[in-house]
């Protein structure tokens, strides 16, 4: 078995999780990534060694094709050492009253129940590997603390990411698992392109939002992984400067 350590990154087609899955790669872990768009996966992974990457395009939302993540994982690495659980979705910002119970699944299924499952199957993976132990990495978000109006769906599945955060941190310690989580204010992505035009803020205004380079949370990402496992990061805040979230309210 290689020393090289393999993380796995989920949403790694675009954004947050593609920036992160290139830093693995420029770190030098072996890596897994997987999404739903089988030819973006191919495409991030295309320099890298076939020894040393899997594309493996999977639903999150459904457990069976998330256990065969698992399973090519360990098939093909023998071993997960980190995992950067990030991926997720949002809808269209409005009051709760507008929200439709189909946008509501939406959301949650992937952000909440993908994150559960990726979570678990890690969790299931590092348990029973030799040496046991690893590290999970959650992506909580700004909205993991704070909500933004009209985002009753995206708030409530990353304050609940904070709660799974601490329950696998807990259950985590007889077996040499780290769990922590990074939330993330204003990276610049697809999802956060508005941002520039402006968004609405708590007092009805709309207002433009700084954000910053992507890159900036991938160089956390790893900091927190790099770390022995003997050490964690349970809670780290990163975020563009002068976003509007200390003195929000």
């Amino acid at each position: 078995m290689s020393n090289t350590r393999v993380a796995l990154i989920t949403g790694a087609t675009s954004g947050i999780g593609k920036s992160t899955a290139q830093a693995f790669m420029q770190a030098g872990y072996r890596v897994a990534v997987t999404g739903r768009r089988e030819q973006l996966l191919n495409d991030l992974i295309a320099d890298v060694p076939s020894s040393d990457a899997l594309a493996c395009p999977a639903d999150l939302t459904d457990s069976s094709a998330v256990d065969t993540l698992f399973e090519n994982i360990t098939s093909k690495f023998g071993q997960l050492d980190v995992v950067f659980n990030n991926a997720g979705n949002n809808v269209a910002a409005k009051p709760i009253g507008d929200i439709s119970v189909e946008d509501w699944k939406k959301v949650v299924d992937v952000n909440l129940t993908g994150a559960f499952l990726i979570a678990r199957g890690a969790f299931n993976v590092m348990r029973a590997q030799t040496p046991q132990g690893g590290r999970i990495i959650n992506n909580g978000s700004i909205s993991a603390q704070v909500p933004r109006p009209g985002s009753a769906p995206y708030t409530s599945t990353k304050h609940a990411i904070t709660g799974l955060t601490r329950t696998v941190s807990l259950d985590g310690r007889p077996f040499n698992i780290a769990c922590g989580q990074i939330d993330i204010g204003n990276a610049a992505s697809e999802m956060t392109e508005r941002m520039r035009t402006g968004v609405p803020q708590a007092n009805g205004a709309i207002e433009v939002e700084p954000v910053m380079d992507v890159e900036n949370v991938s160089r956390a990402v790893i900091q927190m992984a790099d770390l022995p496992l003997d050490v964690n990061v349970q809670f780290i805040t990163i975020m563009a400067t002068a976003m509007p979230f200390i003195g929000r309210g």
